[in-house]
């Protein structure tokens, strides 16, 4: 009896150990780090699998086939990206919209992102004040019902 109990308690013990190594490798595998497009060409971060963030420059997005090229800058830095990712473009990848891509820096100088994320700021920023539109909610006080 106390043979069997042994056995279970290392087949479980066992399994655990698979389960909770199978989490930690796949949590450093996922893990990415957010650097400028500056910092990545000076070096100062690991050219490894990285999300860069940056502006898409106007006037740069060339399809071809498959593949999206277009360059991602900030201050004075460029890099030049090719998307080989097969999800959609979304709607604000556009020349002048902030983006954040994620993927390898090659060799060659040629940042290889297999996702992008991009955001339109005017679509973020506060309206101005006394500009015509509906009130926040928390502008209309106690009571008024919405």
């Amino acid at each position: 009896m106390k043979n069997k109990k042994l056995k279970f308690g290392i087949g479980i013990g066992i399994i655990l150990g698979v389960v909770g190594w199978e989490a930690v490798s796949g949590f450093q595998q996922s893990k990415t780090y957010y650097v400028t497009v500056s910092e990545l060409l000076s070096g100062k971060a690991a050219r490894r699998h990285v999300r860069v963030g940056g502006v898409v420059q106007p006037n740069s997005i060339a399809r071809r086939g498959e593949t999206v090229t277009f360059r991602l800058a900030q201050d004075a830095s460029v890099l030049p990206v090719a998307y080989v990712g097969s999800d959609t473009l979304p709607d604000t990848f556009v020349g002048g919209a902030q983006a954040i891509i994620e993927g390898d820096y090659s060799p060659d100088g040629t940042f290889r992102a297999d996702k992008i994320q991009a955001k339109c700021a005017s679509k973020y920023q506060a309206a101005p004040p006394g500009a015509p539109g509906k009130k926040v909610a928390a502008e209309q006080g106690p009571g008024s019902g919405s």
